[in-house]
């Protein structure tokens, strides 16, 4: 429960921060500057800062539990956010509220009666914007991982193109590690691709994937099963000796797909089944 010395220092803090609130604004924003070296203008700093800074007299004023600190939490939760998909740093994000700390505490040294009596309840207010800065590091982790969720699905999507070799014929070349998440965006784009060309054939060139197991196996068999439901036939390429060695001692079968050592062969077949005959090169 707030007693009335209470509150009699909480007034005391939002009168200073009131008093000196331009000696204060300006170290806020000058501490925040040499963090940020340059990345957001000082101009910017400055109309920020402003509005945080009448919310913290607000929240000097009314308390850790009053409506101002849950402005204010939404506030520096939106700055957080900014910031995160801006590039900064954690350490360029706290700076932003615990730099009115060390600010304060500079203009409240050799202040006169009241204001050593709002210094002895500094520590309190002190640890109100402790809890805000945790608020706002936790938001601002929060917002990271969803850029990085984003940026790894972008480069999951640009990292399973599917390329058209020939009329009817359309070619999924995959590198790297093949699992569910990847199995079901190329699914998507290849199923997607078979319908805006119209496309007859694909090959799934598997010569960038480092290994196949049980677990890849299944993922390229559905993604077989999925586009002979649009009438397309697959063929699978790239099985390298090492590969085709694995896929025997694991017993994996591959039915009646059809499968060849290189791209070439792949297209060499596709071609072959659509009637295509190529002439051979002339020798000069």
């Amino acid at each position: 429960m707030e007693t009335k010395q209470d509150a009699a220092a909480q007034g005391a803090i939002a009168e200073l921060l009131r008093r000196r609130r331009d000696d204060v604004l300006g170290r806020w924003v000058a501490i925040i500057a040499a963090t940020v070296q340059g990345r957001i203008t000082e101009r910017e700093l400055r109309a920020e800062t402003a509005e945080l800074f009448e919310l913290a007299v607000r929240v000097a004023e009314e308390g850790p539990r009053g409506a101002a600190a849950d402005e204010l939490r939404g506030a520096l939760g939106d700055l957080s956010r900014s910031r995160a998909r801006q590039g900064f740093s954690p350490t360029e994000i706290a700076v932003s509220v615990f730099a009115l700390k060390q600010a304060l505490y500079e203009n409240m040294e050799g202040g006169d009666t009241d204001e050593q009596a709002a210094y002895r309840q500094f520590i309190e207010f002190s640890a109100v914007m402790d809890d805000l800065g945790l608020h706002t590091f936790e938001t601002y982790a929060a917002a990271r991982e969803q850029v990085i969720a984003d940026q790894a699905e972008s480069l999951l999507e640009l990292s399973t193109p599917v390329v058209k070799l020939w009329e009817g014929i359309v070619a999924v070349p995959l590198i790297g590690t093949l699992d569910s998440a990847r199995t079901q965006v190329v699914m998507e784009t290849l199923l997607q691709t078979l319908v805006d060309t119209g496309s007859e054939y694909a090959v799934i060139d598997i010569t960038g994937v480092a290994a196949v197991d049980t677990e890849v196996a299944q993922h390229l068999l559905k993604t077989v099963v999925a586009a002979r439901l649009m009438g397309a036939e697959c063929v699978i390429s790239g099985i390298r000796p090492q590969i085709a060695h694995t896929i025997v001692t694991l017993g994996i079968e591959f039915g009646d797909i059809v499968t060849k050592a290189t791209l070439a062969d792949a297209l060499g077949y596709a071609l072959e089944h659509r009637g295509v005959v190529l002439g051979e090169k002339r020798e000069r």
